[in-house]
């Protein structure tokens, strides 16, 4: 599902995650409790890491990008490619894995990526990236666990 009815605004800031809308849901406290305080910003603040600080913008190793948050399933390195952006970067996700919503948040807006799973801040999607899509979705590294070696055989293994 895709939309911004999925995120809930607060206080006039920007849309905050809906939690109680998600398969995993966790209070703040144990978010904070499972997640390093930069893992936290990112995935239940929507913050952004810094251009160049994540070692998988560099991770060209076949493998799983997982959701650091609740280990969904969310991106192969078949599809990771060499943004030069400074943050890991992938043409398409596994089918069902991410969520989009608009992001208002700067002048002009986004579309912002979260996992479908627990609703996770994950980046955001540029029409500027390679075919076959044309689509560049911008991960924050902190917001992904890489596991090498593993593949997806089917999309019903990212829902068990």
């Amino acid at each position: 599902m895709t939309g911004f009815s999925r995120f809930l605004p607060r206080n006039g800031a920007a849309p905050a995650i809906a939690t109680d809308l998600f398969a995993v849901t966790r209070t703040e406290a144990e978010w904070q409790a499972l997640l390093t305080p930069d893992q936290f910003h990112i995935l239940r603040e929507r913050g952004t890491e810094r251009s160049g600080s994540s070692s998988l913008d560099h991770e060209y190793r076949p493998g799983l990008y997982r959701c650091a948050g609740c280990d969904l399933p969310l991106f192969t390195s078949e599809t990771k490619f060499n943004s030069g952006t400074g943050w890991p970067s992938f043409y398409a996700p596994i089918e069902v894995a991410v969520d989009t919503s608009i992001d208002l948040a700067l002048i002009l807006p986004r579309t912002e990526v979260h996992c479908h799973r627990c609703g996770g801040h994950l980046g955001h999607v540029f029409n500027d990236g390679p075919q076959p899509t044309g689509k560049r979705y911008c991960m924050n590294g902190l917001a992904l666990k890489f596991v090498p070696g593993v593949v997806i055989q089917s999309n019903a293994d990212i829902l068990s």
